[in-house]
């Protein structure tokens, strides 16, 4: 087994490497060393060893809760952080695998903790850990709300779970310089944001796609989600009222669609729109969809899974895709339903026109975080997004 493993761990490496994903040697490393599969022991040697998550834990519902993140998530996160030798790291949300690489990371001279709100989890990280060799790390039960302050201050605070707030404690138990890596959600989308400190308030210096199961605790919010077609198509809302019957009556309404000209590679990302569309658009959303749905072609949808959309009152339009003429390309447009579908997808259209001409190349999103009794007038132009500790910002240069 010990042979089969390592080959699958040099493969993914390799892999990761040949992605782009992982691009120091600091991170190559560490993955070469860590043996993933006494951290899923449940898996196959082929799963453990997969880029996907291995969930570890699921609620009554059967949704995860608690996962061995996908080592692509993590490489990124990693890579994000610039963990140096001999640096302090928190981690919230343990699994023990991350925490093993950080651990490689930050050589003997570092010190590393990991905190976790389920015992069960951090028993399991414990043992996993014990089984890997790593007896150096700080495992704690707790809140990650609060973090950990007896082994603080931290060069590097590493949140692996999807978090709605930023609490102060993080700042407060940060050092001087350091970082916070955390994948933060913004209007329904989430992405690994670095912050660094700058006077009162936090400031990006990355941002990245990403996706990670919600933090449990004192700072768990949940998305609302508006059905409107039995359970096979949804509107995902986050920080915004809205009224549910309306809603669904508008999806009983003949659709209006509204195409923008704009054109976009079938490989080609466009998850710097979205973030765009959460800038400008004030009810924006996310429609969810089941597969069964789009057989139906009770929707079209930009992605099998769904796509941005926004509402206002008791109409709503989505993000849709229609085979361009040239090969392999695709014209974004938009589907509106209700008494102001039209006028919601011609906003849409309007705004991936504005996005393609002024943000699409070479611009960057700007995510900072103010304390929350910020003035408006104190804070930059685009969106604002009030959680409980800080005013959440997204400004595009």
């Amino acid at each position: 087994m010990t042979h089969e493993a390592d080959d699958l761990r040099t493969a993914l490496v390799h892999s990761l490497r040949g992605k782009g994903i992982i691009r120091t040697d600091r991170v190559a490393a560490a993955f070469a060393a860590v043996p993933r599969h006494l951290f899923t022991p449940d898996a196959s040697l082929d799963d453990a060893y997969a880029d996907a998550i291995v969930a570890t834990k699921r609620d009554d519902d059967g949704v995860v809760i608690s996962s061995v993140s996908a080592p692509n998530i993590i490489a990124l996160m990693l890579e994000q952080a610039e963990i140096e030798p001999d640096m302090r790291v928190l981690e919230i949300g343990s699994g023990g695998y991350n925490a093993s690489l950080i651990s490689e990371l930050v050589g003997p001279g570092g010190e590393v903790t990991t905190i976790d709100i389920d015992q069960d989890v951090v028993d399991r990280a414990r043992d996993c850990l014990a089984a890997a060799g790593y007896t150096n790390v700080n495992v704690e039960q707790g809140d990650g709300e609060f973090g950990v302050a007896r082994y603080a201050p931290y060069d590097r605070i590493i949140v692996t779970a999807g978090a709605w707030d930023i609490p102060p404690a993080w700042t407060e138990q940060l050092a001087l310089g350091g970082r916070i890596i955390v994948p933060v959600r913004i209007s329904g989308l989430t992405r690994s944001v670095v912050f660094e400190r700058d006077g009162d308030r936090l400031v990006s210096r990355s941002v990245e796609l990403c996706g990670f199961v919600r933090m449990q605790g004192a700072s768990e919010r949940k998305e609302d989600l508006v059905l409107l077609h039995g359970e096979d198509v949804g509107l995902r809302v986050d920080d915004k009222p809205f009224d549910r019957d309306a809603l669904r009556a508008a999806m009983s309404e003949p659709p209006t669609t509204v195409w923008s000209g704009v054109t976009v590679g079938s490989q080609e990302p466009f998850d710097g729109l979205d973030l765009w569309l959460a800038t400008a658009l004030p009810g924006f959303c996310r429609l969810h969809v089941q597969r069964p749905a789009i057989e139906a072609k009770v929707v079209t949808p930009a992605l099998p899974w769904g796509a941005s959309a926004v509402f206002d009152g008791g109409s709503f339009a989505y993000l849709t895709l229609r085979p361009a003429s040239e090969d392999d390309t695709f014209e974004f447009g938009a589907i509106g339903h209700g008494p102001d579908g039209e006028k919601l997808a011609t906003q849409v259209a309007a705004q991936v026109c504005a996005w393609n001409s002024g943000y699409r190349y070479g611009s960057t999103p700007h995510i900072s975080a103010y304390p929350v009794g910020t003035a408006d007038e104190q804070l930059p132009d685009g969106l604002v997004v009030d959680k409980k500790h800080v005013r959440i910002t997204v400004s595009w240069s």
